[in-house]
């Protein structure tokens, strides 16, 4: 596991104090292990165990009002370093800052997080707020 599969308690805590009312949009670009790096040892391939957490973690993520908004492929690096790539990338929309949190108490998701630690050689997870629409970048 690289320092960038899991978020810190810090971070996590920095995270629920930004709360705010409205919907809260995670931007995750996840790189996979080739073997899924359980501690206990068993096999299977990063992909497989991601599958798993993805299998696990859905009636988790759709019972607190979540949902994947986005999902598509990378294919190519156009501004970044030239050795990174992704194998899954997704934008998840959570009803609230409390929702997203609440999935950390739950304890099927907890189980599932196995397979996700399992899963993961590196990731982002970065916190976005949807704004309206529109064709110009300035609008950002």
């Amino acid at each position: 596991m690289t320092d960038h599969a899991i978020f810190s308690r810090e971070r996590f805590a920095a995270f629920r104090a930004a709360d705010r009312a409205g919907p809260v949009q995670m931007l995750n670009l996840i790189r996979l292990h080739e073997q899924a790096q359980y501690p206990d040892g068993r096999g299977g391939s990063g992909a497989e165990a991601f599958a798993a957490y993805g299998r696990i973690s859905e009636p988790v993520l759709a019972r607190l009002g979540g949902r994947i908004l986005w999902r598509g492929r990378f294919e190519q690096m156009l501004i970044g370093p030239e050795t990174e790539r992704w194998d899954a990338c997704f934008i998840a929309e959570y009803p609230s800052v409390d929702a997203f949190a609440a999935l950390f108490r739950d304890p099927v998701y907890r189980e599932a997080m196995e397979h996700r630690l399992a899963a993961v050689k590196d990731c982002r997870l970065v916190r976005c707020g949807a704004s309206a629409p529109g064709s110009r970048f300035s609008d950002a």
